[in-house]
């Protein structure tokens, strides 16, 4: 009996290597493509035009004079 049992100590070694081979070999690319979708829209959003800039003198406080414009 109990050479059995150091049996079936390699037996759920070979099991255990099998079923975390198959998990490490499992399709994970599911995740990558929205990954890569919202990096393409991300992208496309730096690309595009911005409306201007507001100006400079809009942002003055009241204790600073006016610009001197020509």
């Amino acid at each position: 009996m109990a050479a059995l049992a150091w049996l079936l100590i390699p037996l759920f070694a070979v099991v255990g290597a099998a079923i975390w081979g198959s998990w490490v070999q499992r399709n994970k690319t599911i995740g990558d493509v929205a990954e890569l979708a919202g990096y393409a829209r991300f992208r496309d959003a730096m690309e595009r035009s911005h409306p201007a800039a507001p100006r400079a003198d809009a942002f003055r406080t009241a204790s600073e004079p006016a610009p001197a414009e020509s």
